[in-house]
């Protein structure tokens, strides 16, 4: 057994054993250099990844709060505004959610006409992210509708009031119905965005739906339900077309709503619907709204089966973002919704003169 002094097997005795050749300069580096890239090059993919956090009105870099609140149970605030006749003399109070990239300001037109021969008061409010209520990174299709509720009690609209959603704000109709029905007068329901998964939808309805969205909003939605992580990078990214909605995009817009646009010249207050950051006002939505739901629609029963009260549906067969075909399904389906369907608008009919009473009246006379 060879000790710590002897010569190496098969050496010769006197002849030096050379010492062993030093690595080259940098070598170790240069293995090195490939893993270092990688890291470097995810930890920038992971940076767009991530939406930077949003500018809280009222906090130090955010918005100011310039509108009423309330502050809710778990600490976030909600915005809202008040219009028509006043709340205490009101014979029919509404609360009013808004649609995609639009905020309280944005309630139905009611003339006050109509508003004082019927006793009518509004109540519309940011939803979580927009305007100046608190973003919820947590918000659900469920929270939404119990941030209402809660609206209601902490302005003491009563037991009982009418809800009136429009696009986005539609959808969560669907959610009221559901989870508060118990405290609902009426309801009514605005070309309402549809999740092309909800279950109950024969394949040949959902697809040709799918397939009336222009191509860059088909994969926004996808994004937006499969990988709702990467919402964010998609619809800020350059490569790709992202939201036609969110870019505004004219080619969604159907012969009627072209004519209507000008009517939104009024709204110098439009940039309050983004001003916390896109993530959680516009991106949020698409993430809840067309995410996957543990319930659909199509399996409600009738919330009112007293017959006390009545849900609307409204939608523009040329509408144009939101596919009517959703719209025409559920009212086949659900005997108990009373649909309108009105065969030359688009997506923006709600705004056109005179149709905030006709929607209004119908609903709290049954007209």
């Amino acid at each position: 057994m060879a000790g710590p002094g002897d010569k190496p097997s098969g050496s010769t005795v006197g002849q030096e054993v050379p010492p062993p050749r030093p690595a080259a300069a940098g070598s170790g580096i240069a293995k090195r250099l490939p893993r270092l890239a990688f890291m470097i090059l995810l930890a920038v993919l992971f940076r767009q990844l991530q939406a930077p956090p949003p500018k809280i009105c009222g906090t130090p870099g955010g918005p100011p709060v310039t509108g009423t609140r309330i502050r809710l149970k778990d600490g976030r605030h909600l915005a809202y505004h008040e219009s028509g006749v006043p709340k205490e003399e009101a014979k029919h109070r509404i609360i009013f959610v808004h649609g995609f990239d639009s905020c309280r300001y944005d309630a139905l037109q009611v003339s006050p006409e109509l508003a004082q021969e019927l006793g009518v008061y509004i109540l519309s409010f940011d939803r979580p992210g927009y305007g100046e209520s608190d973003p919820h990174p947590e918000r659900t299709e469920k929270s939404t509708a119990l941030d209402i509720e809660e609206l209601a009690d902490a302005l003491e609209l009563g037991p009982r009031f009418y809800l009136v959603g429009f696009s986005m704000g539609g959808e969560i109709m669907w959610s009221c119905l559901k989870h508060i029905p118990h405290r609902l007068s009426g309801v009514s329901i605005l070309g309402p965005v549809g999740n092309y998964w909800w279950s109950g939808y024969p394949s040949n309805v959902s697809w040709a739906a799918w397939y009336q969205q222009i191509p860059q909003d088909q994969w926004a939605v996808r994004v937006a339900h499969h990988a709702p992580w990467l919402t964010y990078w998609w619809n800020t990214q350059k490569f790709f077309p992202a939201s036609s909605v969110i870019a505004f995009n004219p080619a969604i817009l159907s012969r009627e709503d072209m004519a209507i646009v000008p009517k939104l010249a009024y709204r110098s207050y439009a940039g309050q619907a983004r001003q916390q950051g896109e993530h959680e006002s516009l991106h949020r939505d698409m993430i809840v709204g067309f995410g996957k739901w543990a319930w659909s629609p199509l399996e409600l029963e009738d919330p009112f089966p007293a017959g006390d009260a009545e849900v609307h549906l409204w939608h523009g067969a040329e509408d144009l973002i939101v596919p009517v075909g959703l719209s025409r399904y559920i009212a086949k389906t659900l005997p108990w919704v009373r649909y309108h369907e009105l065969p030359t608008a688009g997506h923006l009919f709600p705004i056109a003169d005179g149709m905030g009473d006709v929607i209004v009246r119908t609903m709290v006379l049954g007209a």
